[in-house]
């Protein structure tokens, strides 16, 4: 409860208010009944017409305040549930924007998908179905029983042996539901990342023909989720017959024994009438009590879920910077003994013990085997990941002093997976810089070469790019990202294989530009071809994550085997530009 209680504040009058009114409801309900039973014991029997209209309008007047109860409490439970959901939601996604690469890795897209859409909703639903029954399911059945007592003790009695037999029901279904949902979540969790995998990858999956395959592993995944949908809610639904079956045994044996309290004179008709209606009540405040425990049991199992994603302690952070305002001036690096492993318990690092200096302004290429960690590399500098062992410094100032903010608005990354979100292409542009003026916009994407089929299109810069950029193909996405970067102006740019969708020609073009507009800019350009590296102020070599090569092509060829040996076999390509 303390976990919510910050989610509950804000509304907390809507969630006193809500209860409230459905206890008014609940008064009526209590009331009605014995109303009833005075025009038919006193007004029908006398012939008193009078008396029935009184009554009859006291009835009335009971209605008419529990509809009011009773839409006043649906909507503030409405609105405190709805409320405190989006907070939820809020706080869980701010939380996931928060997480590093390695507590991205530690939960699949479906299931945080899952987590802050399906989950959100059952615990919204429990807080709505919380509200609108946590004081009447018990304010009914109190009431009720009650009433029935005050009107016949030993007809009462049927009563109170039939509640605990319904209570053990209702705990013993409850042992059996909240494992099943939590199993149910996961299956929803799976479908979720099959279904987006199949549609983000659908052109992957048309130009294989893999259609079949993926329509089995849909029908899968989905016969799983199916299977333990069923199994949930099975219980769910042999409980309400059960409930049915209490009800009307109950009903049955009340009429029986307060029928022969009619023909003997210990009761009215009017009395019984009343009673049977409170009978009914009792079992069904318990109907609704097992249903909003029920529903409980899917809520915890949900609210687990989400709180993993909002406990989960994001590995990087800026909490201990030594130097939070400081911002990056000159964009010089340098690595110093770095270690790394995706994994701790890997036998086997990434990076093993690296050194290396980047001058401000410098232009380096990394190149080096798949594998060989040179995106790896280049991550720590931003704080992507942080090493294990060792020093990234930036400007001479450790990465882990600044931050988080301030040492990345100094550093712009172009991502081997070049990535565009939906909406314009000049949204996109300007994430590099939201304040840019189309002539910026322009001149960025000119030296990009963008800017030429951007104009060719209908719309230009105002043309819709879809869900991930699918209007444009793999080149012109690579050429936006990198204008997009070039806008940001940083002091690091870091292009990571950015230009292997582009010919040499144009790829000259922008490192020619990205050399003449942003001549202060420390650039470090991983490649695969050694084209796009030849030029650098210095070369790096990286093999199964140590350095084994430093500095220009030349120097390179006559004392890095490596280096030689990727030289020359794209050479054999004709890969290498002249």
């Amino acid at each position: 409860m303390k976990r919510y209680w910050k989610y509950i504040k804000p509304y907390l009058s809507a969630f006193i208010i809500g209860p409230l009114l459905m206890i008014v409801e609940v008064v009526g309900e209590i009331v009605l009944p014995k109303l009833m039973s005075l025009i038919i014991n006193n007004g029908i029997v006398n012939k008193d017409v009078s008396y029935i209209v009184r009554i009859g309008l006291a009835m009335i007047a009971c209605a008419v305040f529990m509809a009011i109860g009773g839409v006043g409490g649906a909507y503030f439970g409405a609105k405190s549930s709805i409320n405190f959901a989006a907070d939820l939601r809020k706080d869980a996604f701010e939380n996931v924007q928060r997480f590093s690469f390695k507590n991205i890795d530690n939960f699949s897209t479906g299931s945080l998908v899952t987590r802050l859409t399906n989950d959100i909703t059952q615990v919204m639903n429990f807080v709505n179905q919380i509200l609108r029954m946590a004081l009447r399911a018990p304010g009914m059945l109190i009431g009720a029983v009650i009433m029935a007592v005050m009107m016949n003790a030993r007809l009462a009695l049927i009563i109170l042996i039939v509640i605990p037999i319904m209570i053990a029901t209702i705990l013993f279904v409850i042992s059996k539901a909240f494992p099943r949902f939590q199993a149910l979540q996961k299956k929803i969790d799976n479908l979720n990342s099959v279904t987006r995998e199949a549609i983000t990858n659908v052109r992957v999956i048309k130009s294989f023909v893999r259609d079949d395959h993926e329509h089995e592993k849909f029908a899968e995944t989905n016969e799983e989720l199916k299977e333990s949908s069923l199994a949930a809610f099975r219980i769910m639904i042999t409980t309400f017959p059960l409930m049915a079956l209490f009800m009307n045994v109950t009903t049955l044996a009340v009429v029986w024994f307060g029928g022969n309290q009619i023909l003997v004179g210990d009761m009215q008709v009017g009395d019984l009438t009343a009673f049977i209606t409170y009978v009914t009540q009792i079992l069904i405040s318990l109907m609704m009590t097992s249903i909003m425990i029920l529903q409980s049991s899917r809520a915890i199992a949900s609210a687990k879920r989400i709180n993993e994603v909002i406990d989960c302690e994001t590995d990087i952070d800026d909490a201990n910077a030594a130097c939070p305002d400081k911002k990056v001036e000159s964009g010089s690096i340098e690595f110093k003994n770095i270690t790394f492993r995706y994994y701790k318990e890997s036998k086997e690092p990434v990076l093993e013990n690296v050194s290396l200096k980047i001058a401000s302004g410098e232009t380096v290429g990394i190149i080096g085997s798949t594998g060989s960690g040179k995106t790896t590399l280049v991550q720590m500098i931003p704080r992507l990941y942080d090493v294990d062992a060792g020093e990234v410094l930036v400007d001479g100032v450790n990465v882990k002093d600044y931050s988080l903010k301030n040492l990345r608005d100094g550093v712009s990354m172009v991502l081997q997976k070049n990535l565009l979100f939906s909406g314009s292409i000049i949204e996109n542009l300007k994430w590099g810089d939201e304040e840019a003026s189309d002539e910026e916009i322009r001149k960025v994407a000119d030296m990009a070469q963008a800017d030429g089929f951007v104009t060719s299109f209908e719309d230009g810069y105002d043309t819709d790019l879809g869900q991930g950029g699918v209007n444009v193909s793999g080149g012109q996405k690579q050429r936006l990202c990198i204008a997009r970067a070039m806008l940001k102006k940083p002091k690091i740019l870091i292009l990571d294989d950015s230009t292997s969708a582009v010919d040499t020609a144009t790829e000259r073009y922008i490192r020619d530009n990205l050399k003449s507009y942003m001549p202060e800019t420390t650039k470090i350009i991983i490649a695969q071809r050694i084209s796009s590296v030849i030029e650098a102020d210095k070369i790096v070599v990286l093999d199964d994550g140590r350095v084994v090569g430093e500095g220009t092509h030349d120097q390179l060829m006559s004392e890095c085997e490596a280096y030689k040996e990727i030289y020359y076999s794209q050479m054999d390509k004709k890969e290498v530009g002249a």
